[in-house]
């Protein structure tokens, strides 16, 4: 009989351990970017999908459909009238490169500015995936702390200045300004000022996502980063995810061509899923604007059951806010609670959760944070799922002290 072969030893150094085989979704998953499954608009992508591919489907022959790499012109001209109309941003579709998800993004963005050693300032409590990034890359983090506003100007202001003193020039301010994740604030127009004045003045570069943007209960919103800089020393992505169906894998960048053209100079996958821009580029011409206000009436709606939820089983033990949209609600429990720890009895036990350490640069301060999302769960999944969760908790670390139930009996 053959033996294995023995892979380690041609590993390259610093992977990342073995990913887990998937066995399924847990049943209460709180987990993840999962979004409304009753609203992912079906039957209009079918026709959508059926419209343009009598239409154009000839030209999935060719890379890039007739449009170049930067990918397919339709949805590319949706976006410049939408990101016009929604975040005062003026940009022609030239000056806009649709990608695999806003996690290439991430990574081409990073390719483009960041070498091992180099430092590079981001939100306290953010994307996880982005923390992993930079510090697989070997890059100097810091975490600069949040209000309910997002980033805090003053800290920002102090540590680019011992930067400046040190000789060293931050690459870039990673910020989700627009309903943060994980805390769901929103940056004021004052603030975001400011930061681009800072920005300016230490010749940083600003790496905007917003990636959650079109998700605000209200509609209402400042202008993007981006729009307010007219471009100049920003980066801006975004996502289809949040907003239509996270398995699409449709993001966007949008840069100056200086920028872009040298972006697009990294991006050498032969370009993004053609058929899923297609379809979305036909969907959103017609429907995104009706579609986006239903999708975040049920989305709201989904996160107050949460947050009754949460009342009720753990009463005060649970502290956490309103944010003003997004698919996250993000909070804090008792001290005495590891979250990490939680994390792993709650999966046994079905439920599925984000621990805060996961999301921060401050992994003392998030040890009794989680995140959860309620997108995916339906009403009475969540407040079930909610139950366990604190069964599990008061189980493992005494909290709550009894639940809501037990105190009216």
């Amino acid at each position: 009989m053959t033996a294995p072969f023995d892979v380690a030893p041609l590993l390259a150094p610093n992977n990342p351990a073995p990913a887990a085989k998937w066995n399924g979704f847990p049943k209460y998953n709180f987990i993840g970017g999962h979004n409304d499954a009753k609203h992912v608009p079906i039957d209009a992508l079918i026709e959508a999908a059926t419209s343009v591919l009598k239409r154009e489907g000839a030209s999935l022959s060719t890379y890039g459909l007739n449009s170049g790499p930067q990918g397919y012109r339709p949805l590319r001209e949706f976006l410049s009238k939408k990101l016009k109309g929604h975040a005062g941003i003026d940009c022609t579709a030239d000056e806009i490169l649709m990608i695999s998800g806003s996690t290439q993004a991430l990574d081409l963005i990073n390719a483009l500015l960041l070498s091992k050693g180099d430092t590079v300032l981001i939100e306290q409590e953010t994307y996880g995936s982005a923390i992993n990034r930079l510090v697989r890359m070997g890059v100097n983090v810091i975490g600069i702390p949040l209000d309910d506003e997002g980033l805090r100007i003053d800290v920002v202001k102090e540590k680019l200045a011992e930067l400046k003193a040190r000789g060293i020039t931050a690459k870039y301010i990673y910020t989700i300004p627009t309903v943060q994740n994980p805390t769901g604030g929103i940056m004021g127009e004052t603030r975001r000022a400011e930061l681009l004045a800072l920005a300016r003045e230490h010749g940083t570069m600003i790496f905007e996502d917003e990636c959650y943007s079109d998700l605000i209960w209200s509609g209402e919103r400042p202008p993007s980063l981006y729009a307010m800089a007219k471009g100049e020393g920003v980066i801006h992505i975004g996502s289809f995810s949040k907003s239509i169906a996270p398995a699409l894998r449709v993001g966007y960048i949008v840069a100056k061509w200086e920028i872009l053209s040298r972006i697009l100079g990294l991006k050498l996958d032969a370009g993004s899923g053609a058929l899923e821009q297609m379809v979305l580029a036909e969907f959103c011409t017609k429907h995104f604007a009706d579609h986006v206000p239903k999708l975040n009436k049920a989305l709201h709606a989904k996160l107050q059951t949460l947050r009754e939820a949460l009342a009720e089983q753990f009463g005060t033990a649970a502290e956490f806010g309103d944010p003003p949209g997004g698919i996250y609600l993000w909070i804090k429990l008792p001290e005495v609670v590891d979250t990490q720890k939680l994390a792993q009895a709650a999966l046994a036990a079905g439920v599925s959760i984000n621990p805060g350490p996961e999301w921060s640069t401050n992994k003392p301060y998030a040890r009794n944070r989680l995140r959860l999302c309620f997108a995916n769960p339906e009403p009475e999944t969540i407040k079930e799922g909610v139950a366990v969760l604190a069964e599990v908790c008061r189980r493992e670390f005494g909290v709550p002290l009894r639940s809501a139930n037990v105190e009216k009996a």
